[in-house]
């Protein structure tokens, strides 16, 4: 129902206005409270005796695009309590409308607020000059920091994952109730302790989603032994994944044997290549020592002091994750090979002109891409034994997990020599295969049989993974819960970590983040 619009409706609750005029540019309304009495901060008692009055000034939200200041006729009462030791008080005005010592109202405060939550410092500064609420960028995160965090409900459902203050060097961790998809709590860091302690706090949580790091299994052990844990399935699936590129790394050799590109002569390699092979033999000999020292029963540590090489080169040649030759990426001439080699055929044996013909096509590599290729085209014509290039690992490795229908020839008869001469790599395949089909269709039954059948292999490391974390895997595969939407929120929060410039301390991001709406 429309009922008339008065002018004490356009300031806030509990005044009267009295005068208003606008002057430079701004208007400026006296109002006087409508409250006849005020309570006492020191021992509550009401009180009506006046001893005097004084002005304050307080700015508004602007009306008419234009900024409002108000002059608040303000009043000082005697406290007739005889035991109170305070005998004069300023009033406390109804509803909040002006904090005592405040020079905004509280409904100015509270758009300034959500401003800083919003924005920050210096943009939401700007934007509230459009707004005609002057405010400074300092201002705005003391006001963010003085709301604090709101106190969240009690989560039954959690999600938790660390965050990078600075990558590689300082983490914190990140709580978010996954039922209500919203984060409730930053941790400075992400040692097992500082998380067992705030979990130890909260008995009522049943289900906690984590990734596969140890840390936080162990923090939740401890601080909720009773509750549920579910490991995430997009990190096991990619756990799964690496593990059978690091099988394909430990293969490299028996795959070029079988490929047959084993004899490489280095007068047919690019001045590129010759760099990449030198390393490579140096890289050789530093594998053989460090094999040597391992075959006496040397233990890692003592092969570190006597190398001096790093504890993780020592580690990843015993585990035998050698290197393969040419550290070979897919390259951007991929999609123009086909052309190139019509092209070659037909006598256009000039890279620099190939090149331009490509850029015309859409090629964006540089003139070096092209030259290399074209070196390596005509010095292997030049000999009886021409140089063949084995793909990458991470090529070999997309190329065995993708099906037939979708590989090129030359693909298929990689991946067909590679499956008759690696039968250790084809299994890996197959138990690859079959822990993703796990996941996929939800179903756990087989899952002691599959960690019983990689456990023996180029898997096993990932399967003595999974055994040692089986009752979360189990529950990954069978619950609704993942950790997925946790991660959502790290990406939230490195966004308003960004618009801070990574200055923002833990309690202006936990306010900005948790705080928001």
């Amino acid at each position: 129902m429309a009922r008339k619009l008065g002018t004490s409706s356009l300031i806030p609750s509990g005044f009267i206005i009295e005068t208003s005029l606008e002057r430079d540019g701004h208007l400026e309304i006296s109002v006087r409270p409508r409250q006849t009495r005020s309570a006492c901060p020191s021992c509550g008692r009401s009180s009506r005796s006046i001893h005097s009055h004084y002005w304050r000034k307080a700015s508004d939200l602007p009306l008419g695009g234009r900024r409002v200041r108000l002059l608040v006729k303000a009043r000082r009462f005697r406290c007739n309590s005889v035991l109170c030791g305070q005998k004069i008080f300023a009033e406390r005005l109804e509803h909040g409308a002006l904090a005592p010592w405040a020079r905004r109202t509280q409904r100015l405060n509270l758009i300034v607020h959500h401003l800083g939550l919003a924005l920050g410092g210096r943009p939401a500064s700007r934007f509230a000059d459009r707004l005609m609420v002057p405010v400074s960028k300092d201002t705005l995160i003391r006001t963010v920091r003085r709301f604090g965090t709101p106190s969240p409900t009690p989560p039954r459902v959690i999600g938790i994952d660390d965050w990078a203050w600075r990558r590689n060097h300082r983490y914190g961790t990140l709580i978010c109730d996954l039922e209500r998809r919203r984060p409730i709590k930053l941790l400075p860091d992400r040692e097992p302790a500082t998380a067992q302690a705030w979990l130890s706090h909260q008995g009522q949580v049943e289900i906690v989603a984590r990734d596969r790091g140890g840390g936080y299994g162990l923090a939740i052990s401890r601080g909720l032994p009773q509750a549920i844990q579910v490991a995430d399935r997009w990190h096991l699936m990619e756990n799964a994944s690496r593990a059978f590129l690091e099988a394909v790394r430990k293969s490299m050799r028996l795959i070029r044997r079988s490929i047959g590109v084993t004899r490489i002569d280095p007068e047919l390699l690019t001045a590129a290549e010759k760099i990449q092979y030198e390393g490579f033999l140096r890289r050789e000999d530093t594998s053989q020592a460090v094999m040597a020292l391992f075959n006496d029963g040397i233990s890692i540590k003592e092969i570190v002091r006597r190398t001096g090489h790093s504890r993780g080169l020592v580690r990843q040649i015993t585990r035998g994750l050698h290197t393969d030759v040419f550290r070979t990426r897919e390259s951007s001439l991929e999609p123009y090979l086909e052309w190139l080699d019509s092209r070659w055929e037909k006598g256009d044996r000039n890279g620099a002109d190939l090149w331009r013909r490509l850029r015309r096509r859409g090629f964006k590599g540089s003139l070096r891409v092209v030259g290399e290729w074209a070196t390596r085209r005509r010095r292997a014509e030049q000999t009886d034994a021409a140089l063949r290039r084995l793909p990458s690992a991470r090529t070999i490795a997309r190329f065995m997990t993708t099906g037939r229908d979708r590989l090129t020839k030359s693909e298929t008869v990689i991946v067909a020599a590679i499956e008759s001469d690696v039968p250790n790599l084809v299994a890996a395949r197959s138990q690859l295969e079959a822990f993703h089909a796990m996941i996929r269709t939800r179903n756990s039954a087989g899952l002691a049989d599959w960690i019983e059948q990689s456990s023996q292999g180029l898997m096993a490391s990932f399967a003595k993974g999974v055994q040692r974390d089986k009752a979360a895997v189990e529950a990954a595969v069978t619950s609704t819960w993942s950790n997925g939407q946790t991660e959502g929120q790290i990406t939230k929060l490195k966004l308003v970590k960004r618009q801070m410039y990574g200055r923002g301390k833990i309690d202006l991001l936990e306010a900005r983040l948790i705080g928001a709406p």
